[in-house]
């Protein structure tokens, strides 16, 4: 992803969506060269307008992206969702889940570890707080709830901007929603 290796790539990092996501989101999404959902998408809409507004969207599935929850016309989508996924970057490896196998209200940052130890970052939502952990290595970062439900005094998402020799992530966090 992001062409050159020794190019620096920006990522926009969300989660729980819960098939909505807000348009000041959108928009940070659309100034970046991909975009990745921790899970808890909530139908293919949701995956739609991240392609529709970034060159590459990867997503995984959360423990609410389950059939049930989906619309039924959707289903094949839904299967093809990992629940994990590793992506290159210039400079290293994203990991990314949801987060919820790791613990039930709060996923424990040092099983995360032990999952992704060739990580550089490990993404996961799941708990719709906005979280960056640079106290060990790999970091651990959680975008917080970018749609309407639990977004902690608002919608946020962060953005990781992947180089060969330096990650930096900006915080981005919009008013509350009406409604």
């Amino acid at each position: 992803m992001g062409g050159e290796p020794n190019s620096t790539v920006r990522v926009a990092i969300l989660s729980d969506t819960h098939g909505y996501v807000c348009p000041d989101v959108l928009e940070i999404v659309q100034g970046c060269d991909a975009a990745v959902h921790a899970g808890d998408i909530g139908g293919s809409k949701v995956l739609d307008l991240l392609d529709a507004s970034v060159g590459s969207t990867h997503a995984v599935r959360g423990n609410n992206d389950v059939p049930g929850l989906w619309a039924g016309d959707e289903l094949d989508m839904l299967k093809t969702l990992p629940w994990a996924a590793e992506i290159r970057l210039p400079g290293g490896t994203l990991a990314v889940e949801h987060g919820h196998i790791h613990g039930a209200m709060s996923p424990d940052h040092e099983k995360l570890r032990s999952a992704h130890p060739e990580a550089r970052v490990i993404v996961y939502g799941h708990t719709h707080k906005l979280l960056i952990d640079r106290s060990n290595s790999p970091w651990i970062i959680n975008p917080g709830a970018a749609g309407r439900i639990r977004n902690q005094g608002g919608p946020s998402c962060l953005v990781l901007n992947a180089g060969p020799d330096c990650w930096d992530i900006e915080t981005f966090r919009f008013a509350r929603l009406a409604g």
